[in-house]
């Protein structure tokens, strides 16, 4: 009889830890689902589209992921430039939080402080993944920001983006 009821009281508390676990591990899923849904509509995370004459385009997935660094991932991808030349990306930024782009202060983007230019293929299409520290600038700081390609020979702009609103996390 005392083992049946030692029996009974050790099922009853392991299934007790169990359902805990799977509360905690839903409370987590829900948790991640707020913070990916947070971060898709959020001012730190951009998907930027670049436009030229003709065909001319391209593409930045900027991210700054969720770490004490302050990274600035900037995925970019250009389509139809001129074959097997070099681009730099840049970028201009303004603290009048009109939705007006007007800053022309171009600062060349590439690895973290040293300017990396973006090669196109036989067929004028380019990627790279380039990155920004931005540690030096508090977190909360709103700007609105904009980009240009221009051609690394003979600096022309060759695609422009809108103006977006960046806030450094």
């Amino acid at each position: 009889m005392l083992f049946g009821i030692i029996m009974t009281a050790f099922t009853i508390s392991s299934c007790k830890k169990e359902i805990d676990q799977q509360q905690l591990q839903q409370q987590e899923e829900v948790a991640n689902k707020a913070n990916a849904a947070t971060d898709a509509n959020s001012n730190f995370n951009l998907e930027v589209n670049l436009k030229g004459e003709g065909n001319r385009s391209g593409h930045i997935h900027f991210r700054q992921d969720r770490d004490a660094a302050k990274i600035i991932t900037l995925d970019i991808k250009v389509h139809h430039l001129e074959p097997n030349h070099e681009y730099l990306l840049q970028r201009a930024v303004d603290t009048n939080l009109d939705g007006n782009c007007m800053s022309t202060s171009w600062l060349t983007l590439g690895y973290g402080l040293t300017p990396h230019a973006i090669q196109t293929d036989e067929k004028g299409n380019g990627q790279d993944e380039l990155w920004r520290d931005v540690s030096m600038v508090a977190s909360g700081a709103t700007f609105d920001i904009h980009f240009q390609v221009i051609d690394a020979v003979t600096m022309e702009v060759v695609l422009t983006s809108g103006c977006y609103q960046y806030t450094v996390r």
